[in-house]
């Protein structure tokens, strides 16, 4: 709370020198001086002065605000985290009724589009038995208006607006779900 208040009493001292040489009639650009260095205006110093104050009194970011990214600042790029381990042929259990099944392999590259879906290669009724992969729920071959359709609805042909990669990763933030009862 000290830091956002520091924070804003410094962005009040900017807007004030602003407004102070914009009514004394203080030049905005910098002077030329006799050694060919620029001088700063007031306004330039007031700019400077506010910004290396919230750099003092505000390490984490710009606000103090800090990212599940790390220590880097928020505008900032950095390198993408190894990709987790994703665990091979075992079904992953449900946490609560009614849960879309986690998908237990890597998904990337996969197209699921308007054109594709690459998970109906092996997930689908006709593929699923050869490729040894989870047939696609009855419920998938359901409209909004409860008609059974031959393939699979336009409603849940977008699998990951449900279903997800599971990996065994450390989690991002602490988490204290528990299951439901009947499924432990």
């Amino acid at each position: 709370m000290k830091k956002l208040l520091i924070a804003l009493l410094s962005i009040s001292a900017i807007g004030v020198a602003i407004a102070q040489t914009e009514v004394e009639g203080v030049s905005h650009q910098s002077h030329e001086i006799d050694d060919g260095m620029l001088e700063q205006t007031d306004l330039e110093k007031a700019e400077n002065a506010g910004v290396a104050q919230a750099e003092q009194y505000n390490p984490g970011g710009i606000g103090g605000v800090h990212s599940l990214r790390g220590v880097s600042e928020l505008e900032a790029t950095r390198a993408a985290d190894d990709f987790k381990k994703y665990p091979r042929e075992q079904a992953l259990s449900s946490d609560y009724v009614y849960q879309p099944p986690l998908i237990p392999h890597n998904i990337r590259g996969y197209e699921v589009s308007l054109n594709a879906n690459k998970c109906l290669a092996c997930h689908s009724w006709k593929n699923a038995k050869e490729m040894g992969a989870t047939k696609v729920s009855v419920t998938h071959y359901v409209s909004r208006e409860d008609a059974v359709l031959a393939d699979v609805s336009p409603r849940r042909y977008f699998c990951l607006q449900c279903h997800v990669p599971q990996a065994n990763a450390k989690p991002l933030v602490e988490n204290e779900f528990k299951r439901v009862d009947s499924l432990q």
